[in-house]
C-alpha cells in the first residue's frame, strides 16, 4: 500500500508526542523518544514531533555549561537518530552545539538527522533565561517529502508574527508548521497560546502543529495541551491536559492551496519578502513509508475539553506536586496538619497526586489549639485513608521556655514564644523526615510568603511548597472545588477563621488585612508592579496599602529562603521576581 501523499492526496499523518522528560537523563529521554516513535509508526504516522529540547528535558539551566553534559546530549540524539522507525520523520528538540549552543530541533529520517532548526527567538524574561546560554539562530529551511513542504519553529518563534514561520510559509511554501515547545503554565496560558496560534496560522495561511511537553519540572508545570490549528484558525485537535499523551491525526493540507490561491494579500508578502533578500532552503526527504494503519475515525482529530479554570489549577498543582516528589526519588511525603484551611488542601493535593498510602498526616497540638482544630485534622486524615499521628508539643515548648527564662526574664510573651511553636513543630516534621525517608511538605500560602506572616524554620521549613503561589482566596475555593463530589476536606475547616493558634484568641486579621482586600493589593503591586499611589488611586486605604507594601518588601529575605513550589501565575515569587534583599527603595 503506497502513502498517503503518493496516493494523490494531500493528507499526511501527524503524531504529536506530548511526553514528560527528566531533566538530564538524557539515555532515558532518548528512550522514551523512541517508544513513543515506534508507537506512532505503529499508528501509520508519518511524522512525529515531540517537545523542545526532549532529549535534555526543559530547563536545563546550567547543564548546558558541562562539557561532558553536551557530548552526551548529542550522543542521544544520535541514537535516537539510528534507532528511529525506517521511514518514518522524527521531529526532535535537543542541544545543538559546536562553535556555539543552540535550541535546536533535528528532522531525523532512516537513520540520519537530515537537517536542524535553529531557535530564532530566545527568551529572556520571567522564568526563561534563554540567552545566558544559547545563541540565536539565522538562516530557515523547510523540508519537502512527496511533494509536502513543512517548516519547523520552537516555542517563542511562533509569537513573532515575522518569525520564521512567515519566511517558511511565503518564500518555502510550507504546508505544515511544526512548532516543538516547552511552554511553562500559568493561568489563562493555554487560552492564550491557542488564541495567538490560530492567528498564526491564519496569517500563514498554513496548519500548526503545536506539541507541548508535560509534568513538572522544579517550580514549573507544563501542561501538555497540543493542539492542530487550522488554516481557518479553527483548533482541528487538541490533546488532553497535564497527561502523557500521543496524539495521533489525519491532518489534510488540501485546504491550504485552496485558500493561499485566493489570497491576494499573501501574493503581495510574498513578493515584498523576496525583494527583501529572504532565502528558504529546501532540503529533500526520502519518501514515507507504506500506509500501516489505515485512514479512518480512528485518527480523526479528537478536540479534548478545555478545563475550567479551578480544575486546570488544581490539576496544576496536583502535577507538580506528584513528579516534584517523584522525580527526586520520594516515595512518601508528610504533612503537618493544622486543622486550618491551607494544610487541608495541601493535604488533599498531596492524597490526590501520590495516593493516600504514601502521605503521612501529623498534627501537632500546642498550648492554644482549640479542639476544632485538632478534630478536623483527624477527620481529615481519616476521609483520604491516610496514616495519622499526634504529637503534642506542649512538653517540648515548656521545655524552650524553660531554657530560655534567664535571656527572656522579666520580658512579656510575644513573637519569639509564638515562633518558637512553629519552629518546635518544623523540626518533628524534619526528624521524621530525616528518620522515615519521606519529603516533607510546607503548607503556607502567597498571601502569607508575600507579607512574610510565616516562620523561618517553622512552617518554612520542608522541601516542597505546595501553595507557595495561591493566594489565600483561592485556596478557599480549591478546598471548595475539591469537595464538589463529597466532603472530602471539612466543611467547619473551610468556614473557620483563619488563626496560626500561637496565642490566645488569634485571628490573622489581627496581623493582616482582610484575604479578599489583601489578596486584591498584592495583585497590584506584585503581579501587575503598581506603585503605591496606582493602588491607592484604585480606592483602596492609603494606610492599609503602605502597610502591605512595606510587609512585602521588608520579607524578601524570607522567600529566598523559602523551598519550591509549584508556579500557577504570570508572575510567582523566585525567577519571576527577582529583588535585592539589601535595599533602600521605599515607597512606603
Amino acid at each position: 500500500m503506497d502513502s498517503r501523499l503518493r496516493n494523490g492526496s494531500r493528507q499526511v499523518r501527524v503524531a504529536l508526542a506530548q511526553m514528560d522528560p527528566l531533566v538530564g537523563d538524557l539515555e532515558g529521554n532518548a528512550g522514551k523518544i523512541l517508544d513513543y516513535a515506534r508507537k506512532a509508526a505503529d499508528a501509520g504516522a508519518d511524522i512525529v514531533v515531540f517537545p523542545e529540547l526532549a532529549i535534555t528535558g526543559y530547563p536545563p539551566e546550567d547543564l548546558l555549561l558541562k562539557g561532558a553534559f553536551l557530548r552526551r546530549a548529542r550522543e542521544a540524539v544520535e541514537t535516537v537518530a539510528e534507532g528511529a522507525p525506517e521511514g518514518t520523520i522524527l521531529v526532535v528538540g535537543f542541544v545543538d552545539c559546536g562553535d556555539d549552543i543552540f535550541n535546536a530541533a533535528a528532522v531525523v529520517q532512516n537513520g540520519a538527522i537530515r537537517g536542524v532548526h535553529h531557535k530564532h527567538h530566545l527568551p529572556n524574561y520571567g522564568v526563561f533565561d534563554e540567552e545566558r546560554y544559547f545563541q540565536r539562530g539565522t538562516g530557515t529551511s523547510v523540508f519537502e517529502v512527496e511533494g509536502l513542504r513543512f517548516g519547523v519553529c520552537i516555542c517563542e518563534d511562533i509569537w513573532y508574527p515575522a518569525g520564521p514561520a512567515a519566511a517558511q510559509t511565503l518564500i518555502g511554501e510550507a504546508e505544515l508548521v511544526l512548532v516543538l515547545n516547552a511552554s511553562p503554565y500559568h493561568r489563562g496560558k493555554g487560552r492564550e497560546r491557542e488564541r495567538m496560534v490560530a492567528t498564526r496560522a491564519s496569517d500563514c495561511a498554513a496548519v500548526v502543529c503545536y506539541v507541548n511537553a508535560v509534568g513538572g519540572q522544579d517550580e514549573l508545570v507544563f501542561d501538555g495541551s497540543s493542539f492542530i490549528a487550522g488554516p481557518d484558525a479553527r483548533i482541528l485537535a487538541r490533546a488532553r491536559a497535564f497527561e502523557e499523551q500521543l496524539l495521533v491525526c489525519d491532518v489534510d493540507a488540501g485546504e491550504v492551496a485552496h485558500l493561499r490561491a485566493r489570497d491576494v494579500r499573501r501574493r503581495r508578502e510574498k513578493l515584498e519578502m523576496a525583494d527583501a533578500g529572504v532565502r528558504v532552503d529546501v532540503v529533500p526527504l526520502d519518501a514515507l513509508p507504506d500506509c500501516k494503519a489505515p485512514a479512518g475515525a480512528d485518527f480523526a482529530c479528537p478536540v479534548e475539553p478545555v478545563l475550567d479554570d479551578l480544575e486546570e489549577v488544581y490539576r496544576a498543582l496536583v502535577t507538580g506536586t506528584r513528579d516534584y516528589v517523584r522525580k527526586n526519588g520520594f516515595q512518601k511525603v508528610v504533612v503537618g496538619l493544622s486543622g486550618g484551611i491551607d494544610s487541608a488542601l495541601t493535604f488533599a493535593i498531596a492524597c490526590d497526586a501520590l495516593g493516600p498510602d504514601r502521605v503521612l498526616g501529623v498534627t501537632m497540638p500546642g498550648p492554644f489549639s482549640s479542639r476544632e482544630t485538632r478534630s478536623d485534622a483527624e477527620r481529615i486524615a481519616r476521609n483520604f485513608g491516610t496514616e495519622f499521628l499526634e504529637l503534642s508539643i506542649g512538653e517540648v515548648f515548656q521545655s524552650y521556655q524553660q531554657a530560655l527564662a534567664e535571656p527572656f526574664k522579666g520580658m512579656p510573651p510575644g513573637l519569639a514564644e509564638e515562633n518558637l511553636q512553629a519552629r518546635i513543630r518544623g523540626n518533628l516534621l524534619m526528624a521524621i523526615s530525616n528518620k522515615l525517608g519521606h519529603l516533607v511538605l510546607t503548607t503556607g500560602n502567597k498571601s502569607e510568603m508575600a507579607c512574610g506572616y510565616a516562620t523561618l524554620y517553622g512552617d518554612m521549613a520542608g522541601g516542597f511548597a505546595v501553595l507557595k503561589d495561591v493566594p489565600k482566596t483561592l485556596v478557599w475555593q480549591l478546598a471548595r472545588h475539591r469537595n464538589r463530589d463529597g466532603e472530602m476536606i471539612p466543611v467547619t475547616t473551610i468556614e473557620r477563621a483563619p488563626s496560626a493558634e500561637l496565642r490566645e484568641n488569634q485571628k490573622d486579621t489581627d496581623s493582616l488585612p482582610p484575604y479578599d482586600v489583601l489578596d486584591q493589593i498584592l495583585q497590584l503591586y506584585v503581579e501587575e508592579d503598581r506603585s503605591v499611589a496606582e493602588i491607592v488611586d484604585r480606592g483602596f486605604d492609603a494606610e492599609t496599602v503602605r502597610r502591605v507594601v512595606r510587609m512585602v518588601d521588608t520579607s524578601e529575605y524570607k522567600r529566598r529562603q523559602a523551598p519550591p513550589g509549584v508556579k500557577i501565575s504570570p508572575k510567582a515569587f523566585g525567577r519571576d521576581r527577582r529583588l535585592p534583599i539589601t535595599n533602600g527603595f521605599r515607597e512606603w
